[in-house]
C-alpha cells in the first residue's frame, strides 16, 4: 500500500510537471493582437473603411509564413492583406451598406506551432469591438494663430449654419461657407496668449485645437472726430503690416450708438488701410472703442456731434 501511494503521487507530480510544461511552450508560442482601427471613422463618400490590425509573434516556434490573419465584420470572414504601414500590420478595406452609423467586428488569426517535427494549428483572437462613423468632424484650422479681426477657415464635413466657434468657450463670429468648411473672426481677447477653440452646435461641443492671438496696432486719423448731426468725416484706419488672407475685420464699438453711424470696418487683404464714411447721428459725446489693440489693450477715438447753434 505505501508504494501504491508513492507511485501515485509521483504520477500526479509528473503530470504537473507536464501541464506546466505545455503551459510554458503555449505562452512562448502565442501571438499578441493589437486593434488599430480607431473606435471613430471619419465619414467618407465611398463608404469605405479600413480596419488595422498588428499581429506580434510571442516565440519563436511559430511557423513563418503560416500567420493569416482573418477579421469578420457583419457575420461575414475576410482575410486581410499586409499594410505597406509596416511589418506584421495587417488590413482590410470594407464597404459600409447604405444608412450604417456603427458596424461590429473582430479578428482573429491563423498559426502554426512548430514543435518535435510537427506543426501544430492554433488561432488567436479579439474580443467584439465597435467603430461609429462620425458625418460630422473637424479635419484642420487653416492657421493657429493670427491677430485679432483675422479670418480663419475650418475645414471638415457636417456643418450647418447653426455651427458656432468659440474661444475659451465664448462664442465668435462665425460665417458658414458650406458643409465643408467654416470660417471665424478672431475675436477681441488679450493676445500674446493660446486660446482654446471649439465646436458648439445643438449635437454639442467638439474641440479643435489651440489658437494663439498675435498683438497688433491700429492707428486711427483723426485722432478725435468732431460732427455735426447729417455730417460725414473720412476716417482712416491704419496697420502696421498688410492684412492677412481674407482681411481684417476691426470690431468697432462705441457707447453712443445714436450718435454715430458707420460701416463695418475691414482692411482689404494684403493692404495696411482702410478709410470709411463716419456720419454724425444724434448729438452725444462719446467714443469708439478698438478692444486688443495698442500697448494698453485698446485704441480710443473720443467723438463729439454737436448740434450747431440754434439747432434744435
Amino acid at each position: 500500500m505505501h508504494l501504491q501511494r508513492v507511485f501515485t503521487a509521483s504520477r500526479i507530480l509528473s503530470a504537473l510537471g507536464a501541464a506546466a510544461a505545455l503551459a510554458l511552450l503555449a505562452g512562448c508560442t502565442s501571438v499578441s493582437l493589437t486593434n488599430l482601427t480607431p473606435s471613430s471613422l471619419p465619414e467618407n463618400p465611398s463608404q469605405i473603411y479600413t480596419f488595422t490590425l498588428r499581429v506580434h509573434p510571442a516565440g519563436n516556434a511559430i511557423s513563418p509564413g503560416s500567420i493569416a490573419p482573418h477579421i469578420v465584420v457583419d457575420g461575414q470572414n475576410f482575410p486581410m492583406k499586409p499594410s505597406p504601414l509596416g511589418e506584421g500590420i495587417y488590413e482590410f478595406d470594407y464597404q459600409l451598406p447604405p444608412g450604417r452609423d456603427t458596424v461590429a467586428y473582430y479578428y482573429l488569426v491563423d498559426y502554426n506551432v512548430e514543435g518535435n517535427g510537427t506543426l501544430t494549428p492554433n488561432q488567436a483572437y479579439t474580443g467584439v469591438a465597435q467603430a461609429k462613423i462620425m458625418h460630422r468632424y473637424v479635419l484642420s484650422l487653416e492657421g493657429n494663430r493670427g491677430p485679432i479681426g483675422a479670418r480663419v477657415a475650418v475645414l471638415g464635413r457636417g456643418f450647418t449654419a447653426q455651427d458656432v466657434i468659440s474661444f475659451d468657450g465664448a462664442p465668435t463670429r462665425t460665417v458658414f461657407e458650406s458643409s465643408t468648411s467654416l470660417s471665424f473672426f478672431v475675436p477681441s481677447l488679450a493676445p500674446g496668449r493660446n486660446y482654446q477653440v471649439s465646436l458648439a452646435s445643438a449635437a454639442g461641443t467638439s474641440p479643435i485645437g489651440t489658437f494663439r492671438v498675435d498683438p497688433t496696432s491700429v492707428t486711427v486719423t483723426p485722432a478725435e472726430l468732431k460732427l455735426a448731426p447729417g455730417e460725414q468725416l473720412n476716417v482712416t484706419f491704419a496697420l502696421t503690416t498688410p492684412a492677412p488672407s481674407g482681411g481684417l475685420l476691426l470690431e468697432v464699438t462705441t457707447d453712443i450708438p445714436e450718435s454715430v453711424i458707420m460701416p463695418e470696418v475691414v482692411v482689404p487683404e494684403g493692404q495696411t488701410s482702410v478709410t470709411v464714411a463716419v456720419q454724425g447721428g444724434k448729438p452725444g459725446t462719446g467714443s469708439l472703442v478698438l478692444k486688443g489693440y495698442g500697448s494698453g489693450g485698446q485704441v480710443t477715438v473720443p467723438v463729439a456731434v454737436t448740434a450747431p447753434v440754434g439747432m434744435p
